[in-house]
């Protein structure tokens, strides 16, 4: 009587028995591989939707300036009108399945035009250099004060009169050697000084506090 073959296969000359121990490790180590795929696959598939969802963030001309797919961007505006919180969830689900058929390029750019869009531009950034220079100019000189109010003469003139009054106060040590302090008026004043910049719609060099204090505006 001949002897029934087993069932296996040869793996680098050697025959492997299906159901033997070699048999189960070498299934072990393959649903090891599969299993990593399908965390990568899942991870890259909630990165993409994340960035799906920081597209409805994104400023105009920055997505248009994307050149997305039309079916996308109409999405998108869906999104941002949909307030039920389940309609929202599906609109946003819609919206990664789109995303996933966007080439790589296209993600990066995305990618880009986010970093972009939380990077202070040039004019912010003089803006905030202007604002703490005639913050300290306005409570160093008592000139300054006028020469904002011709400079802005929208400002509220007594309510910086009195953030300047407050602010000096603040400074003064309890102790004489210790360093100056500074309170919540030194900040009003920042903030008041930097939305009458933002206010304009160019900030120029006549904006800068001038360097002689003793010098007219």
């Amino acid at each position: 009587m001949s002897r029934k073959l087993k069932k296996g296969y040869f793996v680098k000359g050697q025959f492997v028995a299906e159901g033997s121990a070699l048999d189960l490790e070498y299934k072990r180590e393959l649903k090891g591989t599969d299993d990593a795929t399908r965390t990568d696959l899942k991870r890259e598939s909630t990165e993409i939707q994340k960035l799906g969802e920081d597209l409805l963030t994104l400023r105009t001309e920055l997505l248009t300036r994307l050149a997305l797919p039309e079916k996308l961007v109409e999405a998108i505006a869906e999104a941002k009108r949909i307030s039920n919180f389940e309609g929202k969830r599906r609109q946003m689900q819609f919206i990664g399945k789109l995303m996933r058929k966007l080439e790589p390029e296209t993600h990066d750019a995305i990618r880009t035009a986010l970093v972009e869009q939380h990077t202070p531009s040039a004019l912010e950034t003089q803006t905030l250099h202007q604002a703490e220079m005639w913050r300290d100019r306005l409570l160093a000189d008592d000139d300054a004060l006028g020469q904002w109010i011709t400079l802005s003469p929208s400002t509220d003139s007594q309510q910086l009169r009195a953030l300047v009054r407050q602010a000096r106060k603040d400074a003064v040590p309890e102790r004489p050697g210790e360093a100056q302090r500074h309170g919540r008026a030194y900040r009003d004043i920042f903030q008041l000084v930097r939305a009458q910049l933002m206010g304009e719609n160019h900030v120029d060099d006549d904006a800068l506090p001038p360097t002689n204090p003793g010098a007219d505006v």
